[in-house]
C-alpha cells in the first residue's frame, strides 16, 4: 500500500497541476460553488470531460499559485483571474465554446429542502390546494398566517402565500412545513460568476449576445457618434453624408436669397415660382406606375376568362 502523501505534497501537486492548466488554457469560468455536493460535483466533472476541467481550492492557494506562475511566465494576464477569487469559487478551465460550457455547467443544478438559518435565493411560494395532510396539523398553518379549511378530512391552502422572501433565512417552522409538503424549494449548482479570456474578464451574461444584438448596438453606437459630429460640427465617417447633404441645403437657401446661381438652383427657384412644376414632375412617376399595374391586371382577368369557358365547356357534372 502506498503511504499516504503529506500536505506539502499536496500542495505541490496542487501548484503544479493549476501551472500545467494556467499554460495549457486561455479561457477560464469563474463558478460559485455554494451548497455544492462532492456527487453534484462529480456528475458535473464527467459531463465536461473532454475539453473542460474543474479546479476547486482554497482561494489564498490559488492566488498564491497564480502570482508565482505570473512571475516565472512573465504571463501577467493571468493576475487578472485574482481578483475574481472571492467567495467559495471554483475554475473551470476550458478549451471549448465558452457559451456551451456555461449551459452546461447550468443543467446539473439539483433541488434541496430549505434548511434552518439558510439564506433563501430566491421567494419561496406555496400554492393553493390540498396538502393531503390532517387536521391536527393545522398549528403549522397558524403559526405562518397561511389561511386553510378542512375539506373531505385533509387540510387545504385556500390562496397562494409567499412564504420566505428572497435574502431571508429560513426560520425552523418554514422548514417543517416545507419539509411536511415535501416541497424542495431551491435549487443548487456551479453558477458561472465571470469570465476570463485571454486576458480579458467580462461578466456571463455577454455570452447570451446573439449576432443580431451586437449589430444593433453598434448601429447605436454609430448613430451616437453621427448625432455628437453633427452637434459640434466634427467630421466624421458616419456624419460625413449628413454633413454634405445639410452644407448643400445651405447652399440652395442662399442661392435662393440671393443672385447667386447655379443649375441646381435654377431649378429650385423655377419650382418655387411656380410649384405646379413640381407636382407635375411628382405626380409623373406615380401616374407610369399606376397605368402600368391597369394593364396587368387586365391581362390577368383575360387570362382567367378561358378557364372558365372551358370548364363551362366539358359538359360534365361532377357525378357524370
Amino acid at each position: 500500500m502506498a503511504p499516504k502523501a503529506t500536505k506539502a505534497e499536496k500542495k505541490i501537486a496542487y501548484d503544479s497541476k493549476m501551472c500545467q492548466l494556467l499554460d495549457e488554457y486561455t479561457q477560464v469560468l469563474v463558478a460559485a460553488a455554494d451548497n455544492v455536493g462532492s456527487k453534484q460535483l462529480q456528475n458535473i466533472r464527467k459531463g465536461l470531460r473532454g475539453d473542460s476541467i474543474v479546479l476547486m481550492g482554497k482561494n489564498t492557494m490559488m492566488k498564491r499559485t497564480i502570482r508565482v506562475h505570473a512571475e516565472k511566465t512573465g504571463n501577467n494576464t493571468i493576475l487578472n483571474l485574482i481578483p475574481l477569487l472571492v467567495g467559495n469559487v471554483g475554475l473551470i478551465f476550458t478549451k471549448g465554446d465558452l457559451k456551451e460550457v456555461s449551459e452546461e455547467v447550468a443543467k446539473y443544478k439539483v433541488g434541496a429542502p430549505a434548511r434552518v438559518g439558510l439564506v433563501a435565493p430566491v421567494d419561496v411560494v406555496v400554492p393553493p390546494g390540498n396538502t393531503g395532510l390532517d387536521p391536527s396539523q393545522t398549528s403549522f398553518f397558524q403559526v405562518l398566517n397561511i389561511p386553510t379549511k378542512i375539506n373531505k378530512g385533509t387540510v387545504e391552502i385556500i390562496t397562494p402565500v409567499e412564504l420566505i422572501k428572497k435574502g431571508d433565512k429560513v426560520g425552523s417552522s418554514e422548514a417543517a412545513l416545507l419539509a411536511k409538503l415535501g416541497i424542495r424549494p431551491f435549487s443548487y449548482g456551479l453558477v458561472v460568476l465571470s469570465v476570463y479570456d485571454n486576458g480579458s474578464v467580462f461578466s456571463p451574461e455577454v455570452l447570451d449576445l446573439t449576432e443580431d444584438d451586437l449589430i444593433e448596438k453598434f448601429a447605436m453606437g454609430v448613430s451616437m457618434v453621427t448625432s455628437l459630429s453633427l452637434a459640434i460640427s466634427y467630421p466624421t465617417l458616419a456624419a460625413a453624408p449628413h454633413m454634405f447633404t445639410n452644407a448643400y441645403k445651405n447652399v440652395l437657401a442662399i442661392a435662393v436669397e440671393t443672385d447667386y446661381s447655379f443649375p441646381l438652383a435654377d431649378k429650385v427657384k423655377e419650382y418655387l415660382e411656380d410649384p405646379s412644376k413640381f407636382a407635375a414632375v411628382v405626380a409623373a412617376p406615380v401616374a407610369a406606375a399606376g397605368s402600368g399595374a391597369a394593364p396587368a391586371a387586365a391581362k390577368e382577368e383575360e387570362k382567367e376568362e378561358p378557364a372558365e369557358v372551358s370548364d363551362d365547356d366539358m359538359g360534365f357534372s361532377l357525378f357524370d
